[in-house]
């Protein structure tokens, strides 16, 4: 019988898991998850669990390996203390764009990380706009997937923007820019590009669609170096775009995408949280929007045995 319902996180994220445990008025499980000096990870669980409903609250995010590290032992702490339930709540799954062979003698990680959270202890995960929905598929457990559009599209609402379209970064994302298109009631417009070896570059071929005098609003998924923002902008001012804003769920920002955001024309760029943003990464165009909220009711429907689809019901 699963009784109470308790929340603990690693250190990828605190804030995140603190504002959900504020939105569901629970207090943060206590529990220790440190690196010893030879980098071995070590986790202690610091209050009764048994048959308790859990959910550990980790993205997989940078230093990535560490992070996924500390999920999976976790887990594995809190099925040896026989936890009730255990929902793994990654908000940002890692490895997620290594989903298919698409060269010869390459893996499918983010296959190999969905059976390691498995094997690790998790009975189902909660996430937020996974990079290819088929990677649901790789899990033998349940697997609830959250979207951040309604946040993003109700954020874009409020600034009134005058003569909107829509702009897909590339063919893949289509279809969640088809929706953020038809929450704004603004059209669609598709950019072609094609990736180029393994060094997270991209060619532009073609904008499909016309942006003459209007306000575009880039969408993807994420943004990791920033590369394909920066050539997305200034194909679509040169395409003569008056204004360009974009939009992501999960703020990866490796390397130089800050300095490259930073110089690039783009107005504003509006995030989540589902991956922490320091201080000095936010430069004054860099708007980020809290998930908390959405994942603390989705943890309340999945402990109380309620729909979290229809949390996304019109």
């Amino acid at each position: 019988m699963i009784d109470e319902l308790k929340v603990f996180t690693g250190n990828a994220h605190p804030a995140l898991a603190k504002g959900i445990c504020d939105y569901l008025k629970i207090p943060l499980g206590k529990a220790e998850v440190f690196e010893f000096a030879n980098e071995n990870t070590f986790v202690r669980i610091m209050e009764n669990v048994r048959e308790r409903d859990i959910f550990v609250v980790q993205p997989i995010c940078a230093p990535v390996n560490t992070r996924l590290m500390e999920l999976l032992i976790m887990l594995d702490a809190l099925r040896r203390a026989s936890a009730g339930r255990i929902t793994a709540v990654t908000p940002y799954y890692g490895y997620s764009r290594t989903d298919k062979k698409d060269q010869p003698r390459v893996p499918i990680t983010a296959r190999l990380v969905a059976d390691m959270i498995s094997v690790a202890g998790a009975n189902r995960v909660l996430t937020v706009d996974l990079h290819a929905a088929q990677i649901q598929g790789f899990f033998t457990i349940p697997v609830d997937e959250l979207t951040a559009l309604t946040l993003i599209s109700d954020y874009i609402k409020s600034k009134k923007l005058k003569n909107m379209v829509v702009v897909a970064t590339d063919i893949g994302i289509t279809k969640r820019a088809r929706d953020l298109a038809a929450k704004l009631n603004a059209p669609l417009v598709i950019i072609e590009k094609r990736r180029t070896g393994n060094n997270d570059s991209a060619e532009l071929l073609n904008i499909i669609g016309d942006v003459a005098g209007t306000t575009a609003v880039l969408i993807d998924d994420e943004i990791d170096t920033a590369g394909s923002l920066v050539t997305a902008v200034s194909a679509l001012t040169k395409a003569g775009a008056s204004a360009v804003y974009s939009c992501c769920t999960h703020p990866v920002f490796s390397g130089p995408a800050i300095e490259r955001i930073t110089k690039c024309a783009v107005k504003e760029v509006v995030v989540t949280d589902t991956i922490p943003v320091p201080t000095q990464k936010r430069n004054g165009k860099i708007t980020v929007l809290s998930i908390a909220d959405l994942l603390g009711e989705a943890i309340r429907r999945i402990h109380a045995g309620e729909s979290v689809g229809a949390m996304f019901e019109v």
